[in-house]
């Protein structure tokens, strides 16, 4: 009996429990004042959109213990600030749609206005994702145009302040959300605002774009310290930058100083190892027995691998018509470090590789008839030489100029230098090309900010470590969804566009190597990638044509993320077989048939025997297969397709949508095991 009566209290207490922890808790509530000094995240501003139908996260500081109450859509929340002086609430879900005000108070009263509910995106990566509309980060085609009809007052645009910390922060620097008008987007992402024009257009509901790129920049920049200190190569990178209380203004005054002393350091080696000893600088140095280059070009596109000093020779004649008169000596850009002498005597030095080379030739050195040039240029590692554009290589007077494009003689100084024995140069971007410093700036601060997904346009930084790449980019995605805490969301990128000079023969090569590895994040789920590889510039790394980018960035969303069913990628090879001399490839993507696009013949494959050497290959479409073969190779084994910088590639699907770059092979390439 008695153990019954305990039993039946025991009961009663479970059931009164939660009740009294309800009422204690009320109770401190009420006994809790007004929260002072709230400060709310930049990403809670005026014209601010929320992500629709998820729960609504509104959070910010406070002086700890105070009474946080906010108020949305006729919802009403409280929460007590903590004695982190954080505070958080979250709201139900809300379909699009607004304005709404979304109100905080406290001892203050803080009201958000225009505040619309829809599609969130974050719109992230480097230089071709920072490139603007019409602004001073690039501008696209018919860019007036664009800018006049730029007035969507329910697309909203909020920029990510550039900055680097070393360790994860929770505010970061913004002018805060602006309604898309003629005037907001002029300096936002080109690429993401067409994107969002055309959910918007299509769509009909609210879209808000969050930039936070930086042109220029690696993607372990981007990544969270944990996630890469579980790759080897990264763990002591990381706690090397965990321990650096380096702020980002004293960081750049070091790099300056670095910058100033790094020609003097590299002029004493060269002296050191006797370079100017051959006289080659000389005006009379005989170069009769030096080779033939065509200029501007780098050396490595002529198979010349050397990391080093090459000099260059140009003789030119002056015209009578120039007697007295002052010249400027135009070389175009030169990678790395040039000394120049015009008639044997020194007229510059250029140590930038993004600067123009003008030099000033006074009339006392000026021959009327011959008159030579010297240039020295020392490469200290990736690309070497004097590469353009060709418009900049000149030799100008008052009011003409004398071309320098065409034949140099060159000749490979025969003193070695390896890159490895010069200091190095401490770059610009050196602070942001640092492992997490880009993620804990720029990207920690927005999460948990609802949003729907992920658009990302970067990889051309990691170009020489493509192996590596295909772990470091499924690593931030991975990161980011994790830290996010809303699952897979979409994320959506575009693959690197061409560029540089046209190759006539089948080539190894690093951006080749990078695709490859952006393509195989499709692996993961709820990813989706754009081929770029038609709509890119061979003389501009920043192609002007982002309307295409958007639009097929779009298409993805629209298949993978809204439900239409309608073609999103070009084709996608799936698979090989060997038929005799010839190689059948079978493709994903098909989408009504293979077609070629723009020419009566198939173009962009190379088919190799054993022996790994690739050769033109004559390529056919049959059905949804491509059929290639070479009578130079009788026993093919690996074909590869769009496989350079910039190829020449004209396969495509009935919906109009380029083919991937791709191989068969997995032969090591240029970049395999380069950490």
């Amino acid at each position: 009996m008695q153990k019954s009566i305990i039993q039946r209290k025991i009961s009663i207490l479970i059931l009164v429990l939660p009740f009294l922890f309800l009422l204690v808790v009320s109770g401190c509530q009420k006994n809790n004042p007004p929260a002072r000094d709230i400060v709310m995240n930049p990403l809670f501003t005026d014209n601010m959109i929320l992500q629709r139908n998820q729960d609504i996260i509104i959070w910010g500081t406070a002086e700890p213990g105070g009474k946080v109450e906010v108020v949305f859509n006729k919802e009403q929340k409280k929460s007590i600030v903590d004695d982190n002086g954080k505070w958080k609430v979250t709201l139900s879900p809300v379909p699009a749609g607004g304005p709404y005000k979304l109100i905080v108070s406290g001892e203050k009263t803080h009201t958000i206005s225009n505040v619309l509910v829809g599609e969130v995106w974050v719109c992230s990566g480097q230089s071709n994702m920072e490139m603007s509309v019409n602004g001073k980060a690039g501008k696209v085609i018919n860019a007036e145009e664009e800018t006049a009809n730029a007035n969507y007052p329910n697309i909203r645009l909020l920029m990510v302040d550039k900055y680097v910390e070393t360790s994860p922060q929770e505010n970061f620097g913004s002018e805060g959300w602006k309604e898309c008008s003629s005037e907001s987007v002029v300096d936002f992402s080109a690429a993401a605002y067409f994107f969002g024009r055309d959910l918007h257009t299509e769509l009909d509901i609210p879209i808000g774009l969050i930039q936070a790129a930086w042109g220029g920049t690696i993607i372990e920049a981007w990544t969270g310290g944990p996630a890469l200190k579980k790759i080897s190569e990264f763990r002591d990178i990381v706690k090397n930058i965990e321990s650096d209380k380096t702020t980002y203004e004293e960081s750049l005054i070091l790099v300056k100083k670095q910058r100033e002393e790094w020609p003097t350091k590299v002029e004493k080696i060269l002296v050191d190892r006797g370079i100017y000893n051959h006289g080659f600088q000389n005006s009379d140095c005989s170069t009769n027995d030096w080779q033939t280059m065509n200029l501007p070009t780098v050396w490595e596109a002529l198979n010349i691998n050397i990391d080093g000093v090459v000099w260059f020779s140009k003789d030119i004649n002056v015209p009578v018509s120039w007697k007295g008169e002052d010249l400027t000596l135009s070389l175009g850009k030169i990678n790395d470090y040039d000394n120049t002498w015009f008639n044997g005597e020194k007229v510059g030095r250029g140590t930038d590789v993004t600067e123009l080379r003008v030099y000033n030739i006074p009339s006392s050195l000026v021959k009327i008839e011959k008159n030579r040039i010297i240039v020295q240029v020392l490469d200290v590692g990736n690309n070497g030489g004097l590469y353009g554009p060709a418009k900049e290589m000149k030799l100008s007077s008052k009011d003409n100029s004398i071309s320098l494009v065409g034949k140099w003689k060159y000749k490979i100084d025969p003193i070695k230098i390896e890159g490895k024995e010069i200091p190095k140069k401490q770059d610009p971007t050196s602070r942001i090309n640092r492992s997490t410093v880009l993620y804990n700036a720029m990207i920690n601060p927005l999460i948990p900010y609802g949003m729907r997904g992920v658009i990302w346009t970067q990889g051309v930084s990691n170009a020489e470590r493509a192996y590596q790449y295909r772990t470091l980019f499924k690593t931030l995605i991975n990161d980011w969804r994790s830290l996010w805490g809303q699952g897979d969301f979409p994320f959506l990128y575009v693959q690197s566009a061409n560029f540089n000079e046209v190759k006539s023969h089948p080539v190894e090569d690093m951006w080749a190597e990078l695709r490859e590895a952006q393509a195989m994040a499709l692996e993961l789920p709820n990813t989706g990638m754009v081929v770029a590889i038609d709509i890119g510039e061979e003389k501009d790394i920043h192609p002007k044509n982002k309307q295409d980018v958007g639009k097929r960035l779009a298409l993805n969303a629209f298949a993978k993320v809204y439900g239409k069913d309608i073609p999103y990628s070009g084709p996608i090879y799936k698979s090989m077989k060997i038929d005799g001399n010839k190689i059948r490839m079978q493709f994903n993507h098909t989408n009504t048939g293979l077609k070629i696009n723009g020419s009566k013949n198939l173009k962009g494959f190379a088919i190799a025997g054993k022996d790994k050497k690739f050769v033109w290959a004559k390529a056919k479409i049959e059905g949804d297969e491509v059929i290639a073969r070479s009578s130079k190779i009788k026993n093919p084994v690996a074909v590869r397709y769009a496989w350079d910088m910039n190829p020449v590639c004209n396969l495509y699907n009935g919906a109009d949508l380029p083919a991937s770059p791709f191989r068969t092979d997995d032969w090591k390439g240029l970049t395999y095991g380069k950490k």
